[in-house]
């Protein structure tokens, strides 16, 4: 078995062993497990059946890792995406008043465009044309964005809506912001000792401490029949609107620049980027993502994106694809004891995604500030992402900035090609929807 995975995965080319791999694999699966609750709660508003939509998500998470994995050799792991889904059950459900089948059927054909982007080199080529100092700065960003959201939410509950100012520090004497700050010091606490596993035994120990708190709720049973996905539910006759060439378009934007940016942050923590910046074999990578996509929408659910949370296991130490094969053998074991894995409460990964924005930080000593046609597109990228809750608007305003600084100084010419027509995608997509609105 051994020989095997040293085949498959290159395990020592990656100075890494098969124990690395499967915890990494095994924290990546917990930091973003709660998609399998979130994503199911969000499409039923929009008059889905949760249970297919639970199934459908673990499935299209586990399929589109497995190819990550095995494709790509690569640790990323892959499920339906937050943001995008929250578009598409509230704004072309319910805002648009159009049918669950027919955002089904614009995710599907934005998968199918995708491979075919992919397979022409288009999205690699993309990938690459963001220049060294961005994508450092995407690092950071992501780092910045995904602390929040185990800031704010993740079950935590430390950060959160203020009165009269956007934002204000619950009470974190009592309930989840208490279990998470414990959590915190915990993790961290192991951190500083350098033991093995850090961010794996703070979750289970800070879900353990949330038992007596009440945060961590104990499942009844520890077994759960899945039920049947929704498979192929599409809707075809109203694919030549200009309501659907703008859903269409939204899908493809966000998940494009998430992805993106998601590939190049996490795989600069983890030195796979070569001497130019350029991730090698990103085009598998994005295959990845095209087909997890494609299978999502026919099984019911919504686009499927390369997740930040692939983060922790980078943190932990993984470094090939066999860290994202146990990630989707988790999602595929959860069809089947999801009842133990719902016991994990935010509270405990919280402190994971806290500390994770620290590690993700490190890139940002590399950025050269002293060129302020560098430095401030760099800052906008970083800042911009946890600010909007968004990968994709940080990269916006970063590389249209970094263009119109680089004109500005006469230095022009150093801006390739395409990244100049990123920069008129960035522009449409800012027009296009006042267009549709009026």
């Amino acid at each position: 078995m051994s020989r095997f995975l040293e085949k498959t995965f290159k395990l020592s080319q990656h100075k890494t062993t098969v124990g690395t791999e499967v915890l990494a694999g095994l924290t990546t699966f917990m930091t973003m497990a709660y998609i399998l609750a979130v994503n199911p709660g969000i499409l039923s508003a929009a008059g889905m059946n949760f249970p297919a939509v639970f199934t459908a998500t673990a499935l299209s998470a586990m399929i589109a890792t497995l190819v990550m994995g095995l494709y790509a050799n690569m640790p990323f792991a892959l499920a339906p995406g937050m943001g995008l889904n929250a578009f598409f059950a509230f704004t072309v459900v319910l805002g648009m008043g159009y049918t669950p089948q027919f955002a089904l059927t614009a995710v599907f054909i934005e998968g199918i465009i995708f491979i075919l982007l992919t397979a022409l080199n288009i999205r690699e080529a993309i990938l690459n044309c963001i220049p060294l100092n961005l994508k450092k700065s995407i690092s950071v960003g992501i780092g910045l964005f995904i602390a929040f959201i185990g800031l704010y939410n993740a079950g935590a509950g430390i950060v959160r809506q203020g009165e009269g100012i956007p934002l204000d520090i619950a009470n974190i004497t009592s309930g989840a912001p208490l279990v998470t700050v414990i959590g915190l010091l915990i993790t961290g606490s192991l951190l500083v000792f350098k033991v093995r596993g850090a961010l794996f035994l703070g979750i289970i120990a800070t879900t353990a401490i949330g038992i007596p708190m009440g945060v961590t709720q104990l499942p009844e049973s520890i077994f759960s029949t899945p039920p049947a996905p929704i498979l192929f539910a599409f809707e075809w006759h109203n694919i030549l609107t200009l309501d659907f060439l703008f859903i269409l378009f939204t899908f493809l934007f966000v998940d494009m620049f998430d992805t993106v940016g998601t590939l190049i942050g996490v795989a600069t923590k983890a030195d796979m980027l070569d001497d130019q910046g350029r991730l090698p074999d990103a085009k598998k990578a994005l295959f990845a993502d095209a087909v997890g996509t494609t299978v999502g929408a026919c099984l019911g659910t919504s686009t499927v994106t390369t997740y930040v949370e692939s983060a922790s296991g980078v943190a932990e130490g993984g470094r090939t694809g066999l860290s994202a094969v146990v990630t989707a053998l988790f999602f595929f074991l959860a069809l089947f004891f999801s009842p133990i894995f719902a016991i994990i409460p935010g509270a405990a990964t919280a402190p994971v995604l806290i500390l994770i924005g620290l590690f993700m930080l490190t890139p940002i000593k590399d950025i050269d500030f002293e060129d302020y046609t560098e430095s401030i597109p760099s800052f906008l990228t970083f800042i911009i992402m946890p600010l909007t809750y968004s990968i994709a608007n940080g990269i916006m305003w970063g590389v249209t900035s970094y263009i119109v600084l680089k004109t500005v100084a006469g230095r022009g010419r150093e801006v390739p090609i395409l990244t100049w027509f990123i920069a008129a995608l960035f522009i449409i997509k800012i027009i296009f929807p006042v267009f549709i609105q009026n």
